[in-house]
């Protein structure tokens, strides 16, 4: 392990060399660099486009999955990359029954023939539901995970460089006025 002292100084002193302009600038104590305008809007429309994306991709998980414990579930299967185990949905399980109850009743009653019937949609209701489920997640879901996760990562970065270069260029001319201040009161 290298521990470079003279590195570590030199990033403390820009740390607080832009924290002093940040707040100086705050204060309105010091002017501070404006971006271009087009630049400004596409920061904002960036902003929005996370804040809705984050709560059209929090509301589609709640409708998809209302189970908070079954969603947490998920969560952690992708966060491990890990398949995650086929459910039954509540139409399938109802089929089920239904037709666990039509072999009990008997399949010649009218109550037994009509459960099987019944049973058997409610079945293949429950695999449309699944499929659908499997659908939206891939095809609705990760673009979104992966807009924030990507995307919008690498926005924030910039975003955070560029702020911190526009600091250090505030600071840069604040002291050539500083000096062109001191160089005129000595001429």
């Amino acid at each position: 392990m290298d521990f470079n002292v003279k590195k570590l100084a030199s990033d403390a002193g820009v740390f607080f060399t832009r924290a002093v302009q940040f707040t100086e600038e705050k204060l309105g104590q010091a002017e501070k660099t404006e971006l271009d305008p087009h630049l400004e809007n596409l920061l904002s429309k960036a902003d929005s486009t996370k804040n809705w994306t984050e709560k059209i991709l929090r509301q589609t998980e709640i409708l998809l999955q209302p189970n908070p414990s079954a969603r947490i579930e998920e969560f952690i299967y992708d966060k491990l990359d890990k398949k995650l185990p086929s459910r039954t949905t509540n139409a399938e399980l109802l089929g089920q029954y239904m037709l666990d109850a039509a072999k009990e009743f008997g399949v010649e009653t009218p109550y037994g023939s009509t459960l099987i019937t019944v049973g058997e949609y409610q079945k293949k209701l429950g695999e449309a539901e699944r499929e659908f489920l499997h659908t939206s997640a891939v095809t609705f879901l990760s673009p979104l995970r992966n807009f924030l996760e990507g995307d919008w990562r690498t926005i924030s970065k910039e975003r955070r460089l560029l702020e911190n270069r526009r600091l250090d260029l505030d600071i840069c001319k604040a002291r050539l006025k500083k000096a062109k201040q001191a160089e005129a009161k000595a001429a």
